[in-house]
């Protein structure tokens, strides 16, 4: 009797393969200096206008040292989970301190923002709860709906009326809980918030707010996505990451002390987890205090934002536009090898980039996604953009 091979999949998946043999694979570049404005990457210098670092504080030298003393302090790790022998004072601090910044009552962290949707949705989501999920929402918020013992149901992405009618799908006896990206990750574009809002209102519906792009972006002094709306009172949960703004590694959950109180006791993901390690609760939380202490850091990274939207327009390149004051501009590339192709090209021409592909697009409406940080200066992003002119406009 033959029997299936479990790895046949594995011999069958050449995709990666034949990306490599054409010379346009444009995955898993090794950095061979810190994640700056400029970059060593493969023996080469690039501009980094790929990175999430958008405050630039990865490099700040406050920030690295507090990181040093916090691993000289308490050592490399925690050994454990919070709920156990994993806890320091540390973390309780950055806790309250992130909380006191949100304006909620309570904060729990997670050891990454993947594992934080997946923390809270399979937590909030049960038997016969429902889930309303846009279609652009990050890969862990569907993770997480999927881990719940909940429904799932999407609607098109931003289109309030689909949401509509998926939430008149439920019914008046089942707990329902919108979730969206705060700043979408791929588009850059903000979500409506004050009509999800609205409709949560109408329909007896949670809000929950995944704001891993939009904390230290947008809002008051980078409060955010609802304090971008002034809505900090009507969305119901907050999540986050440190590994962008906060220049760390881990990811964090902001809702009232009852519900914070609820997913701390019954979410597996963290409870299962060892917790963030010294250094990277030390360096988000400095990161934290600095932007606190320096809010002018979040409109610098607007004003360049806008330029760099300003200057790509200008020198003719066809960006999607959201019309939003956000650090991510995505160039249109429409096919898959034409963005691999204009990827390598820009690499290789010293400007790195991420190509945005089938699933996390259609698959003719292929992206380039740039990012930009508040450590960029004027010169460089002219630099940068000089480059992509020429290359995209050879690449048509």
């Amino acid at each position: 009797m033959a029997y299936a091979d479990l790895f046949r999949k594995c011999s069958e998946y050449t995709l990666a393969k034949d990306l490599r043999e054409k010379g346009i694979y444009a995955y898993f570049h090794a950095l061979e200096s810190r994640q700056d404005v400029e970059v060593m990457m493969e023996g080469k210098r690039r501009i980094m206008l790929g990175s999430n670092n958008y405050l630039g504080l990865t490099v700040h030298p406050e920030i690295i040292q507090a990181g040093k003393d916090a691993l000289e302090k308490y050592g490399t790790g925690c050994s454990g989970s919070r709920f156990l022998n994993g806890t320091l004072q540390m973390h309780l601090e950055l806790e309250r301190e992130l909380a006191s910044f949100l304006r909620k009552e309570a904060v729990m962290t997670f050891s990454t923002g993947f594992q934080s949707n997946l923390g809270i949705i399979s937590a909030i989501v049960g038997h016969g709860d429902y889930v309303l999920c846009d279609k652009e929402n990050h890969a862990s918020i569907y993770d997480g709906c999927k881990l719940s013992y909940g429904r799932m149901l999407t609607y098109g992405h931003s289109n309030m009326e689909e949401l509509e009618i998926q939430l008149k799908k439920v019914p008046d006896s089942a707990g329902r809980l919108i979730v969206t990206d705060g700043v979408f990750s791929m588009g850059g574009d903000l979500a409506k918030l004050p009509e999800i809002v609205a409709l949560a209102k109408k329909y007896g519906a949670r809000v929950m707010v995944d704001d891993a792009h939009g904390l230290g972006v947008v809002g008051e002094g980078g409060r955010g996505t609802a304090s971008h709306f002034g809505l900090e009172d009507q969305v119901d949960i907050y999540m986050g990451t440190f590994s962008k703004s906060l220049a760390s590694l881990g990811g964090y959950m902001a809702a009232s002390e009852e519900v914070v109180d609820f997913v701390r006791h019954n979410s597996r993901p963290f409870i299962f987890s060892a917790s963030i390690p010294p250094a990277n609760c030390a360096v988000a939380l400095a990161a934290l205090r600095y932007i606190r202490a320096h809010p002018e850091l979040v409109q610098r990274l607007s004003s360049l934002s806008a330029y760099a939207r300003q200057g790509l327009i200008r020198r003719g390149v066809s960006i999607r536009d959201s019309g939003e004051v956000t650090p991510i501009l995505p160039i249109h590339t429409q096919t898959a090898e034409n963005t691999l192709i204009t990827a390598m090209k820009l690499y290789d021409a010293g400007v790195y980039v991420n190509p945005v592909l089938p699933p996390a697009t259609p698959p003719t409406d292929c992206l380039l996604r740039t990012s930009y940080m508040a450590s960029h200066t004027e010169e460089l992003l002219d630099e940068a953009m000089d480059i992509i002119a020429e290359v995209v406009g050879c690449a048509k």
